[in-house]
Protein backbone atom coordinates (compact mmCIF):
# COMPACT_ATOMS: atom_id res chain seq x y z
CA UNK A 1 0.00 0.00 0.00
CA UNK A 2 1.28 3.54 -0.93
CA UNK A 3 2.67 5.47 2.65
CA UNK A 4 0.08 6.65 4.28
CA UNK A 5 -0.32 10.46 6.03
CA UNK A 6 -0.16 10.87 9.35
CA UNK A 7 -2.93 10.53 11.37
CA UNK A 8 -4.67 13.76 12.55
CA UNK A 9 -7.37 15.95 12.86
CA UNK A 10 -10.16 15.47 10.46
CA UNK A 11 -13.83 17.04 9.97
CA UNK A 12 -16.66 15.57 8.42
CA UNK A 13 -19.87 17.76 7.89
CA UNK A 14 -22.98 16.36 7.51
CA UNK A 15 -23.99 13.44 9.92
CA UNK A 16 -26.42 11.22 7.27
CA UNK A 17 -25.59 7.94 7.03
CA UNK A 18 -22.41 8.97 4.76
CA UNK A 19 -20.84 11.47 6.98
CA UNK A 20 -21.33 9.31 9.75
CA UNK A 21 -19.60 5.84 7.75
CA UNK A 22 -16.58 8.26 6.82
CA UNK A 23 -16.19 9.47 10.35
CA UNK A 24 -16.05 5.93 11.95
CA UNK A 25 -13.95 4.70 8.88
CA UNK A 26 -11.45 7.95 9.52
CA UNK A 27 -11.77 7.28 13.75
CA UNK A 28 -10.54 3.76 13.12
CA UNK A 29 -7.94 3.99 11.10
CA UNK A 30 -6.52 6.79 14.08
CA UNK A 31 -7.63 10.22 13.25
CA UNK A 32 -9.52 12.32 15.56
CA UNK A 33 -12.62 13.47 13.88
CA UNK A 34 -14.74 16.09 14.42
CA UNK A 35 -18.34 15.43 12.99
CA UNK A 36 -21.46 17.79 12.50
CA UNK A 37 -24.59 17.08 12.27
CA UNK A 38 -27.48 19.59 11.55
CA UNK A 39 -29.75 17.82 14.03
CA UNK A 40 -28.92 18.63 17.61
CA UNK A 41 -30.75 14.70 18.58
CA UNK A 42 -27.66 13.48 16.30
CA UNK A 43 -25.71 15.62 18.50
CA UNK A 44 -26.67 14.38 21.43
CA UNK A 45 -26.94 10.71 20.00
CA UNK A 46 -23.79 10.61 19.28
CA UNK A 47 -22.45 11.98 22.52
CA UNK A 48 -24.48 10.30 24.91
CA UNK A 49 -24.79 6.55 23.40
CA UNK A 50 -22.44 6.54 20.23
CA UNK A 51 -24.45 5.68 18.34
CA UNK A 52 -26.61 8.03 15.15
CA UNK A 53 -30.00 6.22 15.82
CA UNK A 54 -31.69 8.55 13.18
CA UNK A 55 -29.27 8.02 10.02
CA UNK A 56 -27.12 5.04 10.30
CA UNK A 57 -28.69 2.65 13.36
CA UNK A 58 -26.79 -0.78 14.33
CA UNK A 59 -23.07 1.41 14.67
CA UNK A 60 -21.09 2.16 17.29
CA UNK A 61 -19.06 5.51 16.73
CA UNK A 62 -15.44 5.57 17.81
CA UNK A 63 -14.66 7.52 21.09
CA UNK A 64 -12.13 9.76 18.98
CA UNK A 65 -15.09 11.03 16.96
CA UNK A 66 -16.34 13.99 18.34
CA UNK A 67 -20.03 15.28 17.49
CA UNK A 68 -21.13 19.11 17.58
CA UNK A 69 -23.32 21.11 15.96
CA UNK A 70 -21.66 24.54 15.74
CA UNK A 71 -20.76 24.69 12.08
CA UNK A 72 -17.90 27.05 12.76
CA UNK A 73 -16.08 24.79 15.35
CA UNK A 74 -16.49 21.58 13.19
CA UNK A 75 -14.95 23.60 10.14
CA UNK A 76 -12.14 25.30 12.38
CA UNK A 77 -11.09 22.47 14.13
CA UNK A 78 -9.16 20.26 11.14
CA UNK A 79 -7.06 21.04 7.99
CA UNK A 80 -8.82 18.66 5.78
CA UNK A 81 -13.10 18.56 5.87
CA UNK A 82 -15.25 16.39 4.37
CA UNK A 83 -18.21 17.93 2.60
CA UNK A 84 -20.91 15.23 3.32
CA UNK A 85 -24.13 16.86 3.14
CA UNK A 86 -26.96 16.75 0.49
CA UNK A 87 -25.92 18.75 -2.67
CA UNK A 88 -29.18 21.02 -2.66
CA UNK A 89 -28.12 22.48 0.61
CA UNK A 90 -23.72 22.14 -0.45
CA UNK A 91 -24.24 26.23 -1.37
CA UNK A 92 -25.93 27.61 2.06
CA UNK A 93 -23.69 25.39 4.47
CA UNK A 94 -20.55 26.54 2.87
CA UNK A 95 -21.57 30.49 2.64
CA UNK A 96 -22.00 29.69 6.75
CA UNK A 97 -18.58 27.74 6.76
CA UNK A 98 -16.07 29.85 4.62
CA UNK A 99 -15.24 32.13 7.34
CA UNK A 100 -14.07 29.32 9.63
CA UNK A 101 -12.43 27.64 7.40
CA UNK A 102 -8.18 28.03 7.51
CA UNK A 103 -6.34 29.36 4.39
CA UNK A 104 -4.35 26.41 3.60
CA UNK A 105 -7.70 23.78 4.89
CA UNK A 106 -8.61 21.26 2.17
CA UNK A 107 -12.00 20.79 1.25
CA UNK A 108 -12.81 16.88 0.10
CA UNK A 109 -16.62 16.84 -1.37
CA UNK A 110 -18.12 13.95 -1.13
CA UNK A 111 -21.31 15.04 -2.17
CA UNK A 112 -23.29 13.13 -4.70
CA UNK A 113 -25.23 15.73 -7.02
CA UNK A 114 -25.80 18.79 -9.12
CA UNK A 115 -27.31 22.42 -7.91
CA UNK A 116 -30.86 23.07 -8.69
CA UNK A 117 -31.45 25.67 -11.58
CA UNK A 118 -27.88 26.60 -11.63
CA UNK A 119 -27.30 23.19 -12.45
CA UNK A 120 -23.70 23.63 -11.69
CA UNK A 121 -21.37 20.84 -10.14
CA UNK A 122 -20.14 20.71 -6.34
CA UNK A 123 -16.50 21.98 -7.28
CA UNK A 124 -18.46 25.31 -8.73
CA UNK A 125 -20.82 25.77 -6.23
CA UNK A 126 -18.11 25.08 -3.17
CA UNK A 127 -15.83 27.24 -5.01
CA UNK A 128 -18.00 29.73 -4.87
CA UNK A 129 -19.41 29.83 -1.72
CA UNK A 130 -15.83 29.60 -0.67
CA UNK A 131 -13.81 32.81 -1.70
CA UNK A 132 -10.32 32.15 -2.70
CA UNK A 133 -10.62 28.05 -2.51
CA UNK A 134 -8.04 27.21 -5.46
CA UNK A 135 -8.59 23.95 -7.50
CA UNK A 136 -5.19 22.85 -5.08
CA UNK A 137 -7.65 22.83 -2.21
CA UNK A 138 -10.85 21.30 -3.42
CA UNK A 139 -10.80 17.50 -3.74
CA UNK A 140 -13.76 15.00 -5.04
CA UNK A 141 -14.82 11.70 -3.27
CA UNK A 142 -16.77 9.33 -4.82
CA UNK A 143 -17.28 5.74 -6.25
CA UNK A 144 -18.93 2.60 -5.23
CA UNK A 145 -19.87 2.67 -1.67
CA UNK A 146 -22.81 2.10 0.52
CA UNK A 147 -22.46 3.40 4.25
CA UNK A 148 -23.36 0.93 6.01
CA UNK A 149 -20.68 -1.93 4.23
CA UNK A 150 -18.28 1.07 5.41
CA UNK A 151 -19.21 1.55 8.32
CA UNK A 152 -19.05 -2.55 8.31
CA UNK A 153 -15.67 -2.40 7.71
CA UNK A 154 -16.28 -3.80 4.45
CA UNK A 155 -14.08 -4.27 1.62
CA UNK A 156 -14.52 -0.95 -0.54
CA UNK A 157 -12.78 0.77 -3.17
CA UNK A 158 -13.32 4.48 -4.25
CA UNK A 159 -11.77 7.48 -5.63
CA UNK A 160 -10.15 10.89 -4.91
CA UNK A 161 -9.92 13.52 -7.58
CA UNK A 162 -8.05 16.66 -7.34
CA UNK A 163 -4.82 18.51 -8.61
CA UNK A 164 -1.11 16.81 -7.46
CA UNK A 165 -0.46 16.48 -4.38
CA UNK A 166 -3.88 17.30 -3.48
CA UNK A 167 -5.26 14.00 -4.53
CA UNK A 168 -2.24 11.59 -3.12
CA UNK A 169 -2.27 13.31 0.23
CA UNK A 170 -6.02 12.59 0.62
CA UNK A 171 -5.75 8.86 -0.45
CA UNK A 172 -3.24 8.63 1.71
CA UNK A 173 -4.83 10.24 4.53
CA UNK A 174 -8.29 8.21 4.03
CA UNK A 175 -6.68 4.94 2.81
CA UNK A 176 -6.75 1.98 5.42
CA UNK A 177 -6.82 -1.99 5.33
CA UNK A 178 -10.46 -1.73 4.07
CA UNK A 179 -11.05 1.25 2.40
CA UNK A 180 -8.78 1.96 -1.04
CA UNK A 181 -8.28 4.84 -2.13
CA UNK A 182 -7.59 5.51 -6.04
CA UNK A 183 -6.49 9.07 -7.38
CA UNK A 184 -7.09 10.48 -10.83
CA UNK A 185 -7.07 14.45 -11.66
CA UNK A 186 -10.37 14.53 -13.35
CA UNK A 187 -12.88 15.85 -11.17
CA UNK A 188 -15.77 16.31 -13.64
CA UNK A 189 -16.21 13.02 -14.75
CA UNK A 190 -15.85 11.88 -10.84
CA UNK A 191 -18.25 14.39 -10.28
CA UNK A 192 -20.96 13.99 -13.04
CA UNK A 193 -20.33 9.94 -12.58
CA UNK A 194 -21.43 10.24 -8.90
CA UNK A 195 -24.50 12.57 -10.11
CA UNK A 196 -26.17 10.88 -12.94
CA UNK A 197 -25.79 7.51 -12.25
CA UNK A 198 -28.81 7.81 -9.19
CA UNK A 199 -31.11 9.22 -12.17
CA UNK A 200 -30.57 5.66 -14.32
CA UNK A 201 -30.84 3.79 -10.78
CA UNK A 202 -34.08 5.48 -10.60
CA UNK A 203 -34.66 4.19 -13.78
CA UNK A 204 -33.62 0.31 -13.24
CA UNK A 205 -35.88 0.42 -9.78
CA UNK A 206 -38.58 1.22 -11.85
CA UNK A 207 -38.18 -1.64 -14.17
CA UNK A 208 -37.33 -4.09 -11.51
CA UNK A 209 -40.54 -2.60 -9.62
CA UNK A 210 -42.57 -3.52 -13.05
CA UNK A 211 -40.70 -7.23 -12.88
CA UNK A 212 -39.11 -6.30 -16.69
CA UNK A 213 -36.26 -8.76 -15.52
CA UNK A 214 -32.45 -8.81 -16.37
CA UNK A 215 -32.12 -8.55 -19.50
CA UNK A 216 -33.83 -5.03 -19.26
CA UNK A 217 -32.01 -4.26 -16.10
CA UNK A 218 -28.78 -4.96 -18.11
CA UNK A 219 -30.14 -2.87 -20.69
CA UNK A 220 -30.65 -0.05 -18.85
CA UNK A 221 -27.71 -0.20 -17.01
CA UNK A 222 -25.60 -0.07 -20.07
CA UNK A 223 -26.86 2.78 -21.55
CA UNK A 224 -27.25 4.81 -18.82
CA UNK A 225 -23.54 4.59 -18.78
CA UNK A 226 -23.48 5.59 -22.07
CA UNK A 227 -26.03 8.54 -21.66
CA UNK A 228 -23.94 9.69 -18.45
CA UNK A 229 -20.43 9.44 -20.37
CA UNK A 230 -21.82 11.87 -23.12
CA UNK A 231 -23.14 14.01 -20.95
CA UNK A 232 -20.00 14.34 -18.67
CA UNK A 233 -17.90 14.48 -22.36
CA UNK A 234 -19.61 17.48 -23.08
CA UNK A 235 -19.02 19.07 -19.39
CA UNK A 236 -15.38 18.42 -20.28
CA UNK A 237 -14.82 14.97 -19.15
CA UNK A 238 -12.35 11.97 -20.01
CA UNK A 239 -14.34 9.29 -21.00
CA UNK A 240 -12.42 6.66 -19.38
CA UNK A 241 -12.77 8.30 -15.82
CA UNK A 242 -16.89 6.70 -17.22
CA UNK A 243 -15.37 3.48 -17.29
CA UNK A 244 -13.98 3.37 -13.68
CA UNK A 245 -15.05 3.31 -10.11
CA UNK A 246 -17.01 6.49 -10.19
CA UNK A 247 -18.76 5.93 -13.33
CA UNK A 248 -19.70 2.03 -14.04
CA UNK A 249 -18.50 1.03 -10.14
CA UNK A 250 -20.79 2.96 -8.44
CA UNK A 251 -23.38 3.07 -11.60
CA UNK A 252 -23.65 -1.02 -10.78
CA UNK A 253 -23.91 -0.88 -7.29
CA UNK A 254 -26.71 1.85 -7.20
CA UNK A 255 -29.05 0.21 -9.85
CA UNK A 256 -28.44 -3.05 -8.54
CA UNK A 257 -27.83 -2.94 -4.50
CA UNK A 258 -31.07 -3.53 -2.10
CA UNK A 259 -29.40 -0.68 -0.13
CA UNK A 260 -29.48 2.06 -2.87
CA UNK A 261 -32.26 4.74 -1.82
CA UNK A 262 -32.55 5.39 -5.70
CA UNK A 263 -33.21 1.90 -7.04
CA UNK A 264 -35.81 2.19 -4.32
CA UNK A 265 -37.49 5.53 -5.15
CA UNK A 266 -37.24 3.75 -8.93
CA UNK A 267 -38.87 0.52 -7.74
CA UNK A 268 -41.67 2.30 -6.06
CA UNK A 269 -42.64 4.44 -9.10
CA UNK A 270 -42.86 1.19 -10.93
CA UNK A 271 -45.16 -0.36 -8.29
CA UNK A 272 -47.62 2.74 -9.35
CA UNK A 273 -46.80 4.92 -6.03
CA UNK A 274 -46.56 8.76 -7.37
CA UNK A 275 -42.91 11.07 -5.99
CA UNK A 276 -45.39 13.08 -3.35
CA UNK A 277 -45.92 9.50 -2.02
CA UNK A 278 -42.45 8.15 -1.97
CA UNK A 279 -40.70 11.52 -0.62
CA UNK A 280 -43.50 11.60 2.50
CA UNK A 281 -42.24 8.07 3.31
CA UNK A 282 -38.48 8.92 3.27
CA UNK A 283 -36.36 10.30 6.10
CA UNK A 284 -32.85 10.22 4.35
CA UNK A 285 -32.17 11.91 0.78
CA UNK A 286 -32.72 10.02 -2.02
CA UNK A 287 -30.44 12.49 -4.16
CA UNK A 288 -31.18 10.89 -7.38
CA UNK A 289 -35.05 12.51 -6.92
CA UNK A 290 -33.74 16.06 -7.32
CA UNK A 291 -30.72 15.45 -9.64
CA UNK A 292 -33.26 14.16 -11.97
CA UNK A 293 -34.70 17.50 -12.44
CA UNK A 294 -30.99 19.24 -12.82
CA UNK A 295 -29.70 16.34 -14.63
CA UNK A 296 -32.71 16.75 -17.63
CA UNK A 297 -31.86 20.53 -17.41
CA UNK A 298 -27.85 20.33 -18.24
CA UNK A 299 -28.62 17.90 -20.48
CA UNK A 300 -30.47 20.59 -22.21
CA UNK A 301 -27.99 23.44 -22.05
CA UNK A 302 -25.32 20.98 -23.15
CA UNK A 303 -27.34 20.09 -26.17
CA UNK A 304 -26.50 16.15 -25.29
CA UNK A 305 -29.48 13.67 -25.78
CA UNK A 306 -30.55 12.16 -22.49
CA UNK A 307 -33.35 9.81 -23.28
CA UNK A 308 -33.50 7.86 -19.71
CA UNK A 309 -33.04 11.12 -17.65
CA UNK A 310 -35.61 12.98 -19.40
CA UNK A 311 -38.51 9.81 -19.00
CA UNK A 312 -37.56 9.34 -15.43
CA UNK A 313 -37.83 13.45 -15.04
CA UNK A 314 -41.45 12.59 -16.86
CA UNK A 315 -42.00 9.92 -14.49
CA UNK A 316 -41.50 12.04 -11.46
CA UNK A 317 -42.86 15.23 -12.93
CA UNK A 318 -44.78 14.71 -15.51
CA UNK A 319 -47.50 11.72 -13.81
CA UNK A 320 -46.00 9.68 -16.80
CA UNK A 321 -46.92 5.40 -15.44
CA UNK A 322 -43.95 3.96 -15.71
CA UNK A 323 -44.96 1.35 -18.00
CA UNK A 324 -45.46 3.64 -20.79
CA UNK A 325 -42.20 5.36 -20.06
CA UNK A 326 -40.42 1.58 -20.79
CA UNK A 327 -42.56 1.54 -24.14
CA UNK A 328 -41.78 5.01 -25.08
CA UNK A 329 -37.89 4.29 -24.70
CA UNK A 330 -37.99 1.28 -26.54
CA UNK A 331 -39.92 2.53 -29.67
CA UNK A 332 -37.78 5.25 -29.86
CA UNK A 333 -35.87 5.59 -33.16
CA UNK A 334 -32.97 2.75 -33.76
CA UNK A 335 -29.24 4.41 -33.49
CA UNK A 336 -25.41 3.24 -33.86
CA UNK A 337 -24.27 1.82 -30.30
CA UNK A 338 -20.66 3.37 -31.18
CA UNK A 339 -21.93 6.93 -31.02
CA UNK A 340 -22.49 6.57 -27.24
CA UNK A 341 -19.15 9.12 -25.94
CA UNK A 342 -20.10 11.89 -28.60
CA UNK A 343 -21.79 14.74 -27.02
Amino acid sequence: MTEKEPTGALSVIGAGAWGTALAIHAARIGHDVTLWAYEQEVVASIEQRRTNDAFLPGFTLPPNVRATGDLADAVAASPVVLSVVPSHVVRTIWEQAAPALAPDAIVVSASKGIEEDSVKAMHTVIGEAVPGLGADRFACLSGPSFAKEVAADKPTAIVVASTEPTATRVQRLLSGPTFRVYTTHDVVGTEMGGALKNVMAIAVGASDGLGLGANARAGLITRGLAEITRAAVAAGADPLTLAGLAGVGDLVLTCTGDLSRNRGVGKALGEGRTREEIVDGMRMVAEGIKTTRSAHQLGARLGVEMPITAHVHAMLYEGLPAREAVARLMARSLKAENEFVRP
